[in-house]
Formats: C-alpha cells, sequence, structure tokens
C-alpha cells in the first residue's frame, strides 16, 4: 500500500454543507423557496449557515454585518460563475478564509482561472476540480509561482496536468526551488541528469517528499541494509512511494529470514496477502 503523501491537503474537518439552493446563486430550476439575492439579513445568514460558510452555532453577536453578507454572497455567487458548486464552498472557505474578507476582490483570483484555462488548457470542471482539491491556488502568483511550476514539470515530461487529481494540484502549488531540491538530491546521490529527470517524471509526486526525513532514509537503508543497487530506483522509483517502517521494512526483513531476494517491484507492490503467501 502506498504511503500517505505530503501532498496531500489537510485533515482539518470543515463544516459540511447541506443541500439548500438559493435563487440568487444558482441556474438550478428547483431554487430554494425562500432564498433570494436581496433576501433580508437574516436569510441570507440562515442560507450561509446551512451551506457551511458561517458556524451554524455562531451567536447572533458574531453574525456579520450587512455589507460584509453582500460581500461574501457575491464572492460565492462569482466561483458558482467558474462552474463552482454549493457543495464545495465551505470547503474553500474553511481552508482559504481570506474569501470572506472584506478586503477580498475577485480581480485577485481572476488570473489564477485565466493560467487555468490557458497555460493549463484546463475545462471549467477540471479547473474546478483542482482549486477544490487544493483551494490555496487561488492565491498563488501566476506570473512567478505557477507559470514556473506548469513550464518545470513539463520540461521532466509530467503529462496530464489538467486532469483534476490530488498530485496534480498539489504539485501545481509547490514552488520550482522546492522541486530542483529534490532533483539535485537525486543528483548528489550518483544519478545522472537525465536519469534524475526521469526518475521525477515517472514519480512526480516526489517533489512532495521530504528530503531528511523519507528520500534520504529509503536511499540509506537500499543501500545499507538491503544491499541493493541504486539501479533499481531507475526501474522502480515507486520505491519512495512505499512506507519505509510498515511496508519496505518488514518485506525485506522477511525475504532475509528466509535467504530470499526478488525486485523491488514484486517485493513491494504484491498485496500482503500474495506476498506472505508466496514467501511463507
Amino acid at each position: 500500500m502506498l504511503c500517505s503523501l505530503s501532498l496531500t491537503s489537510s485533515s482539518s474537518s470543515y463544516p459540511p454543507a447541506k443541500s439548500l439552493k438559493p435563487h440568487h446563486l444558482s441556474p438550478s430550476p428547483h431554487p430554494s423557496r425562500y432564498i433570494k439575492f436581496r433576501t433580508a439579513h437574516h436569510e441570507n445568514l440562515r442560507y450561509l449557515k446551512a451551506i457551511g460558510v458561517i458556524d451554524p452555532n455562531s451567536k447572533p453577536r458574531q453574525f456579520h454585518a450587512p455589507d460584509a453578507i453582500s460581500h461574501i454572497l457575491a464572492t460565492l455567487k462569482f466561483l458558482e460563475s467558474k462552474g463552482f458548486l454549493e457543495t464545495d464552498f465551505a470547503r474553500l472557505t474553511f481552508l482559504c478564509p481570506e474569501l470572506l474578507s472584506l478586503n477580498f476582490d475577485i480581480t485577485d483570483i481572476e488570473p489564477v482561472f485565466q493560467f487555468l484555462t490557458d497555460d493549463l488548457h484546463a475545462s471549467a470542471q477540471e479547473s474546478r476540480g483542482l482549486v477544490v482539491k487544493c483551494p490555496r491556488l487561488l492565491f498563488s502568483d501566476v506570473e512567478y509561482f505557477l507559470r514556473p511550476t506548469l513550464n518545470y514539470l513539463r520540461q521532466l515530461g509530467v503529462a496530464k496536468l489538467n486532469v483534476p487529481s490530488n498530485l496534480n494540484a498539489h504539485l501545481l502549488n509547490i514552488r520550482v526551488e522546492q522541486m530542483q531540491a529534490r532533483f539535485e538530491f537525486l543528483r548528489s546521490i550518483g544519478f545522472s541528469h537525465d536519469e534524475a529527470a526521469n526518475i521525477c517524471g515517472r514519480l512526480p509526486a516526489i517533489f512532495g517528499y521530504s528530503i531528511e526525513n523519507n528520500l534520504r532514509p529509503k536511499v540509506e537503508y537500499l543501500v545499507d541494509e538491503m544491499k541493493r543497487s541504486l539501479d533499481e530506483l531507475k526501474e522502480f522509483p515507486q520505491y519512495f512511494a512505499f512506507s519505509l517502517e510498515k511496508k519496505i521494512m518488514p518485506r525485506h526483513l522477511h525475504l532475509k529470514r528466509r535467504n530470499a531476494k526478488i525486485k523491488l517491484n514484486r517485493m513491494l507492490l504484491w498485496s500482503d496477502g500474495r506476498f506472505y503467501a508466496k514467501w511463507k
């Protein structure tokens, strides 16, 4: 089983959204019966609490002023125009509370959507999927952050970055300098430029792994304890994606006790049932 990547988003929970479609935010043929764009203040609050943007347990004195509520509703309307769903709003505002600020302007994030369309060639739904998986993309600078990262990944042969996977979303949100550090680590342990590029292209998740807590310990264990050549990483760079403590070490020791040695991919890709049945 692949180990958890540091690329994954925060595991903190956010308020669950209820299905309640206001007329002012949705072209749905079945709008809410009681919410319209310019409703009374308490009805707007009721709606925002129902979809999880405002804490349902908040007390009246904590309620936002009417102008702030109107600003939030305008922001949600803009997001919906970009293809986002009502059920996305709780996650987006929980992970990006800036969206709820009176200082927030939708023009601040419009360049990101332009980048996703023009540079990444993502459809509206693909753009939505990427942002939902990594909301911090909304506040990433296009010129100095997103575009250089995209170009670097493409140079390494990483393709289909428009596919809204968790990995792609978080790859786009990694600075080039951080990726180059992982690349240079591979060069420092003996891989050529092309070999390091090939490994990164085949396992782009490597850019989210810690050098000191993940990559280096696994390389040292491979060479010092398993007595294997680094050349095996050229064939199976996915080695880095497995947990050292939970998968690599137990299986290596199991094989060592049986005086058996098999290729890394067979050692790690087989299910526990198949592996331990084969090497009883």
